[in-house]
């Protein structure tokens, strides 16, 4: 078993989490349940898979949950230019979220490519 919280891209997720909701609190109310659910479940789901993976015996089964974790950051990336589409967030929110998870799936791919060897 590994410590999740010992990985620098888990951390880095956990703060993309939290940046996430208080985004959302500008939202309209209307997408509480639409694109701003959908929107805090793929944030929350990079982090969880990262800490699921590693309560995994084998390294296969981890990587398995990182792979998971980067569909996640790729939903949360097209769900947020939905969002700037919709101006719900400006250019510099749009590009901040972009660039943290941009960050986030390049650190999980590292991460996997260590693990496979």
């Amino acid at each position: 078993m590994r410590d999740f919280r010992k990985y620098g891209v888990w951390n880095d997720a956990i703060s993309l989490v939290t940046d996430i909701y208080n985004y959302l609190k500008g939202f309209p109310t209307y997408e509480r349940y639409a694109l701003s659910y959908q929107m805090r479940r793929s944030a929350v789901s990079i982090a969880a898979n990262i800490a699921e993976g590693a309560s995994r015996t084998s390294s296969r089964e981890f990587i398995h949950f990182l792979e998971i974790s980067i569909g996640s950051a790729f939903e949360l990336e097209t769900q947020t230019i939905i969002a700037y589409n919709l101006k719900y967030l400006d250019d510099t929110q749009l590009k901040q979220i972009c660039a943290r998870l941009l960050i986030i799936e390049k650190r999980l791919n590292k991460l996997i490519s260590t693990l496979k060897t």
